[in-house]
């Protein structure tokens, strides 16, 4: 059957879906050998001899007694002089000095250098003593306590280049840490090397244990019910101390910082409030706050306040708010009136887009109440926020109860695929405690226009690249043996495009299924690269019985989703045994709580201008008890649940759809 481009024969509508040569020293063997350090460039070396008498004597010295029979003797000698005159440390000739402050560390043992954690060390100075020229560069290896440093610091290769550094600075952390320091004539640790390389040891010690003192106390406050609230204390004391708030004497679960804020506050919330700060030395006790609530029952009151918002470039963003005996809102840009905004949901796209601090005044004849400010951030990135999953659990069977699962890739004019993972899992639902399960389903994959399954699956097998498949999209693992159901579809994958999943029981049988959708890239998407824009199912519930739908949001930012639960207009298509009056709630998966939910969707202008811009079929008009929710959420996991009014069921259809 065709309506309005819609295939119900197979169960797909797309209005539904969802990287020279040196120079060397003519020497002795022996000579050569002890000293290595010689073998420069020539006009160096010149230079070097010019001011070490002592190595041109025995350069001549050698040059004339080389063939001589007593050569071996002198040539003996001839090497101790030239060991003296290669300023070696270890024969005393130079020295390696290091100074604290202006006291001098002794020559003869190992620098070891004593700090404390949290205190500032006298400067530590170095030099060499005894060499025809000072040093102008040294090389440092290793790496300094936390928090000390050398002034100059050193370049990228580990040199200091400076006749006089110096470390100083207060050590962080408790430790023992070594450098290696080395002198050289040049800069960049080039030229003559003053020996080798010398350490310095600093033995760092644990700050000695204050106990906490508290040096700003918490003060009371007056604040309205509706409005938010901050207690806060300041404390000192080694190590940094812990907090832990309480109210009336009891514990406030999580409130373990310096500060304790209630964003929503209500008339319970009022009490005695005190802190407990605590390190290893001991613990004390603040004094108490009081907290007053103040309720003027004319007033609006906020029960939801607008929450911080990250998008990506070019995105739309939703701030939604909602207070009790509201009969007016006026959202505000840095407490600036946004003109034309006064409903309890404010919807940005295009160059409305202004990362900023947006809150919401509500308003009554008796008062008004200003929410808390919501920030709004907008980054560049190539891993906006998309749909990447979704799974429907219900009752499947044959006919009428067969489920079908539909999804959209975009863009339509992309060349390129999307890797798909589809699932029809009965069996090892066993494992999570669902009852009633079917026991054999079977799975059919369709694409837009294509009467013919393009893929189909009873029993998937145990087949290793699909196990590898479900590992990589974060899915629970089935037995190779289930007669759960898969298809994996991959090199090169699903072109843009429509695209149903069939899933009913074998031989007719019927029972509790989940029915999966995967984006199976394991990559960034980007607006011109295909990706999933919408995610939907359309099924029959039972009476008394819920439709339970999850989606899974990734990337790096939040995304704007328009979630629908279509019953009654589904009735323009000829779709007999609507369910009369859906309800729509949208939960947050991670957490648990409810965070949106509707009921009759009254036909507001932003809900039909988001509707528009993702070409999802129009509702039947603004009476219908069709059920909408236009949200930003951040990535996670999410679940839309549908039941009917009284517990009364029919066929209906939820839809996911990402809104540009």
């Amino acid at each position: 059957m065709r309506v309005a481009g819609c295939h119900f024969a197979f169960g797909f509508c797309p209005d539904f879906h969802l990287l020279r040569r040196p120079f060397l020293l003519t020497l002795s063997p022996l000579s050569r050998y002890r000293l290595r350090w010689i073998n420069l460039p020539g006009a160096l070396l010149m230079a070097l001899l010019q001011r070490t008498p002592v190595l041109r004597v025995v350069s001549t010295a050698e040059e004339l007694l080389v063939a001589s029979p007593i050569g071996a003797t002198v040539r003996s000698a001839i090497a101790a002089a030239a060991s003296l005159g290669a300023m070696h440390a270890l024969v005393g000739a130079t020295q390696f000095v290091v100074f604290v402050g202006n006291t001098q560390l002794p020559i003869n043992r190992p620098s070891e250098i004593s700090a404390t954690v949290g205190q500032a060390i006298a400067p530590v100075s170095f030099t060499y003593t005894g060499t025809p020229t000072p040093p102008v560069s040294f090389l440092i290896t290793g790496s300094l306590p936390p928090g000390l440093a050398f002034i100059p610091l050193p370049n990228a290769s580990g040199v200091v280049n400076s006749s006089t550094p110096v470390i100083n600075g207060t050590p962080t952390q408790a430790g023992v840490f070594t450098i290696g320091v080395q002198g050289f004539n040049s800069p960049n640790a080039t030229g003559n090397t003053n020996g080798v390389l010398v350490p310095i040891t600093f033995n760092v010690a644990a700050a000695p244990a204050v106990p906490p003192t508290i040096v700003a106390q918490p003060a009371n406050q007056t604040v309205e019910a509706g409005r938010s609230v901050a207690l806060s204390v300041v404390a000192s004391g080694t190590p940094a101390p812990t907090f832990q708030w309480r109210k009336d004497g009891t514990a406030i679960p999580g409130a373990t910082s310096g500060s304790f804020s209630i964003a929503i506050v209500q008339p319970a919330d009022a009490g005695n409030y005190s802190v407990i700060v605590s390190n290893s030395a001991g613990s004390v006790s603040s004094g108490i706050a009081t907290l007053t609530v103040t309720v003027n029952p004319l007033a609006p009151v906020f029960t939801a306040q607008p929450q911080p918002q990250k998008i990506a470039t070019g995105n739309t963003v939703v701030f939604s708010a909602a207070a009790r005996a509201a009969s007016r809102y006026q959202w505000q840009r840095n407490r600036a009136n946004l003109p034309g905004e006064t409903n309890a949901t404010l919807v940005l796209s295009g160059a409305a887009v202004v990362a900023s601090n947006y809150a919401v005044v509500a308003s009554n004849a008796d008062g008004a109440t200003t929410s808390a400010a919501a920030s709004l951030t907008v980054i560049q990135t190539t891993d906006a926020g998309r749909l990447v999953n979704l799974s429907v659990l219900t009752v499947a069977g044959a006919g009428s109860k067969i489920l079908t699962v539909g999804a959209v890739i975009a863009p339509f004019e992309s060349t390129g695929s999307l890797p798909l993972i589809v699932r029809a899992v009965g069996p090892t639902l066993a494992q999570f405690d669902v009852v009633g399960l079917l026991a054999d389903p079977i799975m059919n994959l369709f694409a837009a226009g294509n009467p013919a399954p393009i893929g189909a699956n009873d029993d998937w097998g145990g087949a290793a690249a699909l196990a590898s498949a479900f590992a990589g999209v974060g899915a629970f693992a089935l037995p190779p043996d289930s007669r759960d159901s898969a298809i994996l579809r991959s090199g090169p994958g699903a072109a843009p495009g429509g695209y149903t999943v069939q899933a009913t029981g074998k031989d007719g049988a019927s029972g509790r299924v989940i029915a999966e959708i995967y984006d199976a890239s394991g990559s960034a998407r980007t607006p011109a690269t295909p990706r999933l824009i919408n995610l939907s199912s359309l099924t029959e519930i039972d009476n008394g019985d819920t439709l339970a739908m999850g989606f899974v949001l990734g990337g790096q930012t939040a995304k704007t989703v328009l979630i629908r639960a279509v019953g009654p207009s589904l009735g323009a298509f000829n779709v007999a045994g609507v369910m009369l009056d859906p309800r729509l709630e949208l939960f947050d998966n991670s957490t648990g709580q409810k965070i949106g939910e509707n009921d009759d969707w009254g036909g507001g202008a932003q809900l039909v201008a988001a509707a528009a811009s993702v070409a999802a079929f129009a509702l039947a008009g603004p009476t219908t008890r069709d059920s909408v929710v236009l949200v930003t959420l951040p990535p996670g996991q999410y679940s839309a649940r549908v039941n009917g009014a009284a517990g009364a069921g029919g066929t209906v259809i939820i839809e996911a759809y990402e809104v540009p």
